[in-house]
């Protein structure tokens, strides 16, 4: 697969985890493609940390306000009826349990639902932001993420970089599959019909538990 259409299959697969009136927090990257492929009929609330709630979609260029970002510096607009607001209210919403789902991506992510996503080996990086209390305070939390970088597994057995937070991970999605974390370890519900079951996880350290009834990848 080219890499515009792995991320189109993993924001359109994302997206359907979604449901009317949900609030979601969009990680930075990837997961902001995932409005673009709500169903029909499904508006969601999203939420951005630094401090917006109704945030609209990426402005046209020429047409960015600067006082209008996202938590990773990106254009942004805001929708009717949309409110700004501090931080500290802004994290008052996410740790009070206010967000339904958290779509973040990821370095690394292991079959006890560990995850690290903020901290790459020999570069620098201011730390790792909201992502903690996102992945604490939300209803459920959805990894949208390629499966592999650069050929090596990021869905592991125990993840080695430093962690964001410890089994709060619900789901994963990738180019290969649909993943659900449970207590006995990651099961592949769903499988892209460009892969085998060999293939998946031959390209996954954990091992994987295959659904009795899995399905195909929507």
């Amino acid at each position: 697969m080219e890499k515009e259409q792995i991320r189109e299959v993993i924001a359109r697969r994302v997206a359907m985890e979604l449901h009317d009136g949900d609030v979601v927090n969009l990680g930075i990257g990837l997961p902001t493609l995932v409005p673009n492929y709500l169903p029909e009929g499904v508006e969601v609330i999203l939420q951005t940390e630094n401090g917006l709630i109704g945030m609209g979609p990426t402005p046209a260029p020429g047409e960015e306000d600067p006082d209008l970002i996202n938590a990773g510096g990106g254009a942004i607009t805001a929708l009717p009826g949309a409110a700004s607001f501090d931080s500290a209210t802004s994290f008052g919403i996410i740790r009070g349990g206010h967000v339904d789902v958290s779509i973040l991506g990821a370095l690394q992510v292991d079959e006890k639902g560990d995850l690290a996503n903020w901290m790459i080996p020999g570069k620098k990086t201011p730390g790792m932001g909201g992502a903690m209390d996102l992945l604490m305070g939300a209803g459920k939390v959805i990894l949208a993420m390629e499966h592999t970088a650069k050929g090596n597994p990021k869905i592991l057995k125990k993840c080695t970089l430093p962690l964001t937070a410890k089994g709060q991970v619900n789901m994963i999605v990738t180019e290969m599959g649909v993943m659900e974390i449970t207590p006995g370890g990651i099961v592949l519900k769903e499988i892209h019909p460009e892969f085998t079951v060999e293939q998946v996880q031959a390209a996954t350290e954990a091992t994987l538990i295959v659904a009795p009834d899995l399905k195909k990848m929507c």
